[in-house]
């Protein structure tokens, strides 16, 4: 192409073209500069702590619990870049890890506030990281001056992580949202699987239960293990995201601390139980280093987070970590010897969460990296999972023995309800021949109580010779109706007052004709009397019979009115005459026992002219 020019312009021309070109590729070289992303790694560092101010040159990251041995303090990062030209696009700031609160300033321009400079031990935004939009007119050809100011709590993973500043479209697409994926949303993930493992663990602990040797009811303690284990770590990893947390930092760290170790503890209870160890009295002992590892960090964590001594907690890690790792040696020696699917499941997840767990410890806690992530939140997946499989194949197994042992106990069921439909059969036999037997004694008593009576009656006189043929054929008829009664009472439905009262009126009323008194029937429907059986009712019947039959031999009356009626929702029943009457305060003994026997009230109300006998079943 040069030659090109040449030919059509000279030397001259070659030259400026030379120039032309120079001056194009330049400017597009600092175009491609000004538009990429740029890992701000230097600067200076500002740090106020117990009083005491220094400045001093920066290399990123910055660990500030390796720095001051956490102690809290305040912290300016100045972050100088250069760009070659303005920037045409929107741009942004990516920052992996930065706190705990902190302000984002661009060139003395406030951009961003996350929490209180002025107040401690509150809300923590280094768990999640951080994008910044920068407005367009703040970016300048040039220098440029980033400066992030920190306040760091106690042993809270506190100081600032290198910073990215580029276009807002690499550097939040390509970086942010990965990381935040990963940190953020992962945590919300995992917590949400915890959770679901853990309900289904507690469900299956609060619903199968089992009877002992002796009958006492148990329940299986791999669930509950299980369950507690998961929900340990849902709460822990759900830190991850809670920016503000519930309660004040060193109680929060303290809490969290215990559920990080309840989540241990819990784990080597799973396989504890999973390997058999809690059926042999030898290997009971274990349950006590394990409750002791819970109550250690709880005061390791304690005596860290108040005192500002983080030491403290690193160091008990560090036993926890020996004590841990020969639990697991233990386990995994078992499982070989006595290998099953669950078990060489648990040991593999054991072993790797195991090992993330020693890298956390050296990354996160010794080394002066800053910006990592802690690996055994994703590992513990694997465990998460193990336990699942475990508690399902466990909980298929116990169906399966369930549904065989109810096919076994709806065979015997079966069986059972054969001979007890044999058995019922003959017993019902047996009821209906003694109701039978029991109905026969009932008429023979009747018979004899009411119509042998009557007969034995008129025999007497008879041989008496003293009486006259009215009342000996009086006699007889009574013993007739009495004798109908007592065939009318088989087919009376228990309760039915209505009932007994018509069938009365069909024995008597002919009866009534003969003897010259006119019968007046008032009677309403009526409810029935659920408390009168069937024997009830014939002494109902009888005591009926024997108040009209004094009307029939011993009134002299005219008229006879019968009443039935329901008031206030009880029955009322009466019988009146218009006879000459009687003494009331000398109550028929026979009207008193079939009253009290039926369970009424009997009230009398007699004068020359009216005779009321009251049958009151409120």
């Amino acid at each position: 192409m040069t030659r090109v020019v040449g030919r059509m312009f000279g030397r001259p021309g070659r030259a400026l073209f030379a120039l032309w070109l120079a001056v194009v590729l330049t400017a597009a070289s600092s175009a491609t500069a000004a538009e990429g992303p740029i890992e701000l790694r230097s600067g200076t560092v500002t740090v106020t702590v117990d009083g005491v101010t220094r400045t001093a040159p920066l290399e990123l990251s910055y660990h500030w619990d390796r720095e001051h041995r956490g102690r809290t303090g305040f912290a300016s990062f100045e972050l100088p870049f250069t760009l070659a030209a303005e920037p045409g696009t929107p741009w942004g700031i990516f920052i992996p890890r930065t706190g705990n609160v902190l302000e984002v300033w661009l060139n003395d321009a406030l951009l961003q506030v996350y929490g209180d400079l002025g107040r401690g031990n509150g809300p923590d935004y280094a768990k999640a990281p951080i994008y910044v939009p920068i407005p367009g007119h703040l970016l300048k050809a040039g220098d440029n001056r980033l400066q992030i100011r920190i306040r760091a709590d106690s042993a809270r993973r506190a100081g600032l992580s290198r910073v990215t500043v580029g276009p807002a479209t690499p550097v939040r697409t390509d970086l942010f949202e990965s990381a935040y994926g990963w940190r953020f949303t992962g945590s919300v993930l995992l917590t949400a699987f915890s959770l679901i493992v853990g309900g289904i663990a507690l469900a299956l602990w609060l619903t199968q239960v089992d009877a002992d040797a002796v009958g006492r009811r148990r329940r299986d303690g791999i669930y509950f293990w299980a369950a507690l284990a998961e929900f340990c770590w849902a709460m822990r990893v759900a830190d991850g995201v809670i920016a503000e947390p519930p309660l004040p930092w060193p109680a929060w760290g303290v809490l969290m601390a215990a559920c990080y170790a309840g989540w241990a503890a819990s784990a080597m209870m799973f396989c504890y139980h999973l390997a058999d160890w809690d059926a042999n009295p030898r290997m009971r002992w274990l349950r006590w280093p394990m409750a002791g590892v819970v109550a250690g960090t709880i005061g390791a964590s304690s005596m860290a987070l108040f005192r500002e001594e983080p030491y403290w907690l690193t160091g008990w890690l560090a036993g926890e970590i020996v004590f841990i790792t020969l639990f697991v040696c233990a386990f995994v020696v078992a499982t070989v010897r006595r290998p099953n699917v669950g078990r060489l499941l648990v040991a593999a997840a054991a072993l790797a969460t195991l090992g993330f767990g020693v890298r956390d410890w050296l990354v996160i806690r010794l080394s002066d990296a800053y910006g990592e992530t802690t690996w055994v939140r994703y590992s513990s997946v694997f465990f998460g999972i193990a336990l699942l499989l475990i508690v399902l194949r466990r909980f298929h197994a116990a169906s399966v023995e369930a549904r065989g042992s109810v096919v076994a106990l709806a065979q015997r069921v079966a069986q059972r309800e054969r001979e007890l439909a044999s058995t019922f059969a003959a017993l019902e036999q047996v009821a209906r021949d003694q109701a039978r037997t029991h109905e026969r004694e009932r008429i023979l008593r009747d018979m004899h109580d009411g119509v042998g009576s009557h007969i034995s009656s008129a025999i007497r006189q008879l041989q008496s010779g003293q009486t006259s043929s009215e009342e000996l054929l009086r006699t007889l008829r009574d013993s007739l109706d009495q004798l109908k009664l007592s065939i009318d009472s088989i087919h009376l439905p228990p309760g039915d007052v209505g009932a007994l009262l018509a069938a009365l009126r069909y024995r008597l009323e002919p009866r009534l004709a003969a003897g010259g008194i006119e019968l007046e029937w008032a009677v309403d429907e009526v409810p029935t009397v659920k408390r009168l059986d069937a024997q009830a009712m014939r002494q109902l019947q009888f005591l009926l019979f024997e108040a009209i039959s004094n009307v029939l031999q011993h009134a002299q009356a005219k008229k006879l009115r019968i009443e039935a009626e329901t008031v206030a929702g009880a029955v009322q029943l009466r019988v009146i005459d218009d006879g000459r009457g009687f003494n009331a305060s000398r109550v028929p003994r026979a009207l008193t026992e079939r009253a009290g026997t039926v369970g009424v009230r009997l009230a009398l109300e007699s004068r020359p002219g009216r005779t009321v006998v009251l049958l009151d079943f409120g």
